[in-house]
């Protein structure tokens, strides 16, 4: 007897749409985040320049309905120039290694870019953030302690980041 193979209908995925974070995605982000980085991130100096900085803009990735990845940024000043905190890249477990995180960082560029800012300053991977045109800043003075090898600056404008980070409102 032949048996005859019902056909396999492939699963189809919603594709992943990068917006505008709204309040509503809070509870989410939050969420994601924590499951990201744990407890651990709270003593860190970039989350006490976050906390006491205005929130500049955020971004929301969703599959569908479900919340896979955020990036947010922070309003900030280095030295006399005007810019924004980058962080935290949250993207969920199974979504990584698809180049999201790289989407939304390039959503944040864009909007600095938009907001006429002097640049990007973040915390973050050398190598992983090169490639978008970032550079060491070794002369922009965080809050607290941080590694300065970490500490990199994307130029907007002609102005390079001297002096103290400082949240701004």
């Amino acid at each position: 007897m032949n048996a005859v193979a019902a056909p396999v209908l492939a699963e189809t995925v919603p594709p992943v749409r990068i917006l505008r974070e709204t309040a509503g995605d809070a509870r989410a982000i939050d969420a994601l985040v924590l499951a990201a980085f744990g407890p651990g991130r709270f003593a860190k100096t970039a989350e006490r320049l976050r906390e006491a900085a205005a929130l500049a803009a955020g971004f929301s990735a969703f599959e569908g309905e479900r919340l896979i990845g955020s990036v947010r940024l922070w309003s900030i000043t280095v030295g006399a120039a005007r810019s924004v905190f980058l962080g935290p890249i949250a993207v969920e477990a199974s979504s990584r290694r698809g180049g999201l995180g790289a989407d939304l960082v390039r959503a944040c560029i864009e909007e600095a870019r938009r907001m006429g800012l002097g640049g990007v300053l973040l915390v973050g991977d050398p190598p992983y953030f090169s490639r978008f045109g970032f550079v060491s800043a070794p002369e922009a003075i965080l809050p607290g302690p941080v590694d300065q090898r970490r500490v990199m600056w994307l130029p907007i404008s002609d102005v390079f980041p001297v002096g103290p980070v400082r949240a701004a409102g």
